[in-house]
């Protein structure tokens, strides 16, 4: 009988010590598990528009995105607008807007950033991701448009040209200017990416 207790209590502690060994295991696993990959088109970092912060895109991985080269001084410049309404019906879907300002087409691009900030964020409301001015074409254009003008065949030709990237790293097409951000050959585009 003595032999028997001795036995049980002998089992009962390794039990004990096996399943926090076994617990402990899990949470390891679950560390060294990797996240999602990025897609190489989002593998950049750009400064953010309103401080300069260093911006990682990697974190906008699965999600649909439309980047959009912008000026404050173009006749396009009211797509803010639109720009805003589409991010804020689709953004809790998977959505996001990347903004880069740019002084490429007409010089309608010329203020700091402290002035295109307070023109996006006050006059048109802005809350989608802004960027610091950039190039985005020819051979000082910035890495991400350098990868959507190689992956479309297509430059911006003018402000507010807009480049739809898939939740699986496919740039699925460019739209010019004149696409406003409401058109339905845009927004049909979105929708069936989300």
């Amino acid at each position: 009988m003595i032999k028997t207790i001795a036995l049980l209590l002998a089992a009962t502690a390794a039990a004990s010590v096996t399943q926090p060994a076994r617990a402990q295991a899990a949470p390891v696993a679950a560390l060294t598990k990797s996240p999602a990959a990025c897609p190489a088109v989002l593998k950049h970092s750009f400064k953010r528009l309103q401080d300069e912060a260093p911006q990682d895109l990697c974190q906008y991985a699965g999600k649909v995105v439309l980047v959009v080269n912008t000026a404050s001084y173009c006749g396009f410049t009211k797509q803010y607008e639109g720009l805003e309404k589409i991010y804020a019906k689709y953004g809790g879907r998977g959505f996001v807007i990347l903004g880069f300002p740019s002084n490429d087409f007409g010089q309608q691009e010329p203020g700091s950033a402290k002035e295109i900030a307070d023109l996006c964020f006050n006059t048109y409301g802005v809350k989608f991701p802004m960027f610091a001015k950039s190039s985005v074409k020819g051979p000082q254009a910035n890495p991400l448009h350098a990868q959507l003008i190689k992956a479309t065949g297509q430059e911006p030709k003018w402000n507010f040209t807009k480049y739809l990237i898939g939740r699986d790293d496919k740039v699925l097409d460019y739209f010019p200017s004149k696409v406003t951000p409401e058109d339905p050959q845009l927004t049909g585009k979105i929708e069936a990416a989300l």
